[in-house]
């Protein structure tokens, strides 16, 4: 491809007004391309203004700005609540949580303005451009995708990495605010931010202080525990209490709850993890997270859940769902046949999951101080008692241990006979 080529059609362009997304905006120009550029809203900290001025600027022909944070919240980030869903035990998802609803976003403009391709400013080594594709091709079976990052001819022009980069920005007029980058990347969204890259490719190097943008450092988090309230509605938050400036607060918007939950969180320093996660392309990475407000919901919840599910519903959602929804999602695969065999069950589960949860944030952690249902039936404190026998036969118990224990005492005397005593 050379630069100035003829006109080869409309392409929509994930833009986010930085550095990379801005020279691959005025390369695609340079190919031929009229380029609109999309922007998602879903409740990073971000000048959209700006980006959008600047978009304008490099050449793009439109620019959208879409608010996603409510089908965010609503359609990704409360099921992923109902199912305590995760990756690899700590990850909560937040990066893979965002992707499908800005996909599906960017394909609504896409086709909106009759565009034949989308673009992306993912890496050839991440999951994004995994997550993004798989759900183009999704929502729209046979669209080309231009992922600049895997095209040789881009790579060989930007070998050189940030400073290609910034030369090629000098030469084509491209705004640059400032030549000097953080050593990490970010990405932020209403669930959480992501930082990878940079000096924290070295697994042993600990995360300065001045990285984390969201949360307070714990250690200069208020000296007193701050309390608030959850209450859940078939798994979903419903409503959060809470206190500011010494006045009560209650929020139930779904966008709502999460910011409230965020602005707790993040205050107290609750949140943050330094993991080292297995990408689905095969290659392992060192990513950190801080996820405030999301952290606090899925342990209120995860609790509730211990008074209000059944035992073995429960355990075949662990076992099944929770695992197996964690993976759908970080791998890319929520617009699929299995995703919705899967949200299926998860509405399933939570039918009982109502009530309330009291809770604490304080210097970097969350607890529970205690939890009620109206209507959970699951639990009964004169038949859990140790004080009170009531309709419980102590007696029954025996029974229930010799059963239990015949094949055990098969295994015991199998391993005697062996030589493989167990004493």
């Amino acid at each position: 491809m050379t630069d100035s080529a003829p006109k080869k059609g409309k392409v929509c362009l994930a833009y986010s007004g930085g550095l990379d997304t801005s020279c691959i905006l005025k390369w695609l120009i340079n190919q031929g391309y009229d380029v609109i550029c999309f922007l998602a809203d879903c409740g990073q900290e971000e000048d959209f203004k700006a980006a959008e001025q600047k978009a304008m600027k490099v050449g793009a022909k439109k620019v959208y700005i879409e608010d996603i944070k409510k089908e965010f919240v609503e359609e990704f980030c409360w099921p992923a609540i109902q199912c305590n869903a995760n990756y690899e035990t700590l990850y909560l998802l937040g990066t893979s949580l965002a992707r499908p609803p800005i996909a599906r976003a960017q394909i609504r403009v896409a086709q909106k303005e009759g565009c034949f391709a989308v673009s992306h400013g993912c890496t050839g080594k991440g999951n994004d451009q995994v997550r993004f594709e798989l759900a183009f091709q999704a929502l729209q079976p046979g669209i080309k995708i231009i992922a600049p990052w895997r095209d040789p001819a881009f790579l060989e022009k930007f070998a050189g990495g940030r400073n290609s980069l910034l030369e090629y920005a000098s030469q084509q007029g491209i705004p640059v605010t400032s030549t000097k980058s953080k050593p990490w990347s970010m990405d932020e969204n209403l669930a959480h931010c992501s930082y990878e890259a940079g000096i924290l490719e070295d697994p042993n190097t600990t995360p300065p202080a001045d990285m984390w943008k969201l949360t307070v450092d714990p250690k200069e988090a208020p000296d007193e525990e701050e309390l608030f309230t959850v209450e859940f509605s078939k798994g979903i938050p419903s409503k959060l209490q809470y206190t500011e400036n010494g006045k009560s607060k209650t929020v139930t918007d779904a966008v709502d709850i999460l910011t409230a939950a965020n602005t707790i969180g993040r205050r107290n320093g609750v949140g943050r993890i330094d993991i080292v996660e297995n990408r689905f392309i095969g290659i392992k990475s060192r990513g950190c997270y801080e996820t405030p407000g999301l952290t606090c919901l899925h342990f209120a919840h995860l609790d509730l859940e211990g008074l209000c599910m059944d035992r073995e519903v429960r355990a075949l959602r662990d076992q099944f769902t929770t695992i197996h929804y964690g993976k759908v999602l970080y791998n890319g695969h929520y617009f699929s046949p299995q995703r919705e065999f899967l949200h299926a069950s998860i509405v399933e589960s939570q039918k009982t999951v109502n009530g309330k949860v009291r809770c604490g944030a304080y210097k970097g952690n969350f607890r529970i101080l205690g939890r009620e249902s109206e209507t959970s039936k699951l639990y009964d404190m004169e038949e859990s008692s140790m004080d009170d026998i009531g309709d419980f036969d102590p007696a029954a118990a025996g029974g229930f241990i010799a059963v239990e224990a015949i094949r055990l005492k098969k295994y015991g005397a199998m391993k005697k006979e062996a030589g493989e005593g167990l004493v």
